[in-house]
């Protein structure tokens, strides 16, 4: 676990360094619960953390069961918010594609998403960088921590590790080595030179801290999010390790019923008992009546167990997991071959999931917006208020999260091209219809090549018909 211990830093005025301290202690403060969603995140529960202590024996405990389920309810959800670059228009536009280039907002997006559903939120940091114009990095709350400022309606201040070293006194793990300070008027670098830190101060006239946080299903009390796997459903998770374990331990049961074998002799019965599984194995299970009492041995077998209050209990769990999270009862591994759900069934039980990903995109894009103006700032080092109207009206862009068939869209965009016929040679028609970007690079690239070589055939043939005239 990652600590932060700054002390009085050389190089900060009383309120920055009052500032520091909190965001420390928030920082620590988090750290246990952040370890927890990244230990269910990351399907690391064990049965010692699950144990009722009534079925499952202590001696039990080493049995792993592997459960994807806060994978799953995090990614099915960030597998939908789609972020598909900027729209804008004029410079702007040029400008605004060379920031999402240079910072590969597109790939980092997705990662920054499944953050910010795993914690509640996610942390964007902007820097003045001399190659692409603006540095846009993304922290989770295990590698930031921020207050929040209700009167503003913003982040008040910010602090990120950017950069951290190996522990000389603990082996295996790595200490804070770089971390940024964001206040209103600068970012300020603080680095380690062993147990003292110094401050760099780089100011900027954003008016704002550059750091801007995108975040998950906030609330009046929670203003940074609640997570996705939050205690409810970390529950159910807890609950559905506990049922393959059992399931696998009556199963092993299951495999060797208990038999019996009544009125035989004590030599016979030294012979059994020495050697058990012989006698579960073999063909054939031979014994003469008892000599003392003169009864005949009798052979018998108890019940075995079923497997069905397991299913049962195991199918009750995922439906509950399905209904907290939203999925489909299918993504929780409950498939129905009597009676196969329709398409149309398995898209009506998907809608929780795409209203949750139009929520997650609305507050996203807004986010989103916000960065990207500062960006536009930093890149030409003015204000904010010095942006102009087209670099303003930049806004975020994402793809449908219902994940329509190709058939569906290009139905429809055959439809609207038929009514607008200048919408059939842009950009947005041969994607609703299904190819890509570079696949429309490339249609393009073809297009003028035809063109040209057209062009070329009716000057040859203009200039034919003056020479023979």
């Amino acid at each position: 676990m990652t600590t932060l211990n700054f002390g009085r830093v050389q190089g900060l005025t009383g309120e920055e360094q009052r500032m520091l301290q909190e965001l420390a202690d928030v920082f620590q403060y988090h750290q246990a619960h952040n370890a927890v969603k990244d230990k269910y995140y990351e399907g690391h529960v064990t049965l010692s953390d699950v144990n009722l202590g009534i079925a499952l024996p202590d001696g039990l405990r080493k049995i792993e069961v592997g459960c994807n389920w806060g994978q799953k309810a995090v990614d099915a959800l960030a597998s939908r918010s789609m972020f598909d670059g900027f729209v804008g228009s004029g410079q702007a536009a040029d400008t605004v594609a060379k920031l999402v280039s240079d910072n590969r907002l597109l790939a980092e997006y997705g990662k920054a998403c499944r953050d910010e559903l795993k914690y509640g939120c996610v942390f964007s940091t902007l820097s003045a960088d001399e190659s692409t114009g603006c540095r846009i990095r993304f922290h989770s709350p295990a590698a930031a921590s921020a207050l929040w400022n209700g009167e503003k309606g913003r982040i008040d201040c910010g602090l990120a590790i950017i950069d951290t070293v190996p522990d000389e006194k603990y082996k295996g793990t790595w200490r804070p080595h770089i971390v940024n300070l964001y206040t209103d008027d600068a970012v300020i670098v603080l680095t380690a030179h062993g147990a003292t830190w110094q401050a760099q101060r780089h100011e900027h006239r954003m008016g704002r801290p550059l750091m801007e946080p995108m975040i998950w299903n906030a609330t009046t009390g929670k203003p940074f999010g609640r997570s996705r796997l939050k205690r409810a459903v970390r529950s159910l998770i807890d609950d559905y390790i506990r049922i393959v374990a059992n399931a696998t331990i009556a199963l092993e049961f299951d495999t060797t019923p208990q038999k019996y074998l009544l009125g035989v002799t004590d030599d016979q019965y030294d012979a059994i008992v020495s050697n058990k599984f012989k006698q579960y194995i073999g063909n054939i299970l031979a014994a003469t009546s008892n000599p003392e009492t003169g009864e005949s041995p009798s052979f018998g077998q108890l019940a075995q167990g079923s497997l069905q209050p397991h299913v049962d209990k195991m199918r009750m769990t995922a439906t509950q997991f399905s209904a907290a999270t939203g999925l489909t009862i299918t993504d929780v591994g409950i498939v129905n071959d009597a009676n196969p759900t329709s398409s149309d069934a398995i898209l009506a039980q998907s809608q929780t999931l795409v209203l949750m990903a139009q929520q997650l995109n609305t507050g996203n894009a807004d986010a989103l917006r916000t960065i990207i103006r500062m960006a536009q700032a930093i890149a030409r080092n003015v204000s904010p208020q010095e942006l102009t109207q087209e670099e303003l009206d930049v806004m975020a862009h994402f793809k449908n999260p219902a994940m329509p068939s190709v058939a569906v869209t290009a139905d429809a965009a055959i439809k609207i091209a038929s009514a607008r016929t200048e919408f059939a040679g842009t950009d947005t028609f041969l994607e609703m219809i299904g190819f890509d970007q570079a696949d429309i690079r490339r249609i393009k690239l073809q297009e003028q090549r035809v063109r040209g070589k057209q062009l070329l055939l009716e000057v040859e043939n203009e200039d034919n018909r003056e020479n023979l005239g």
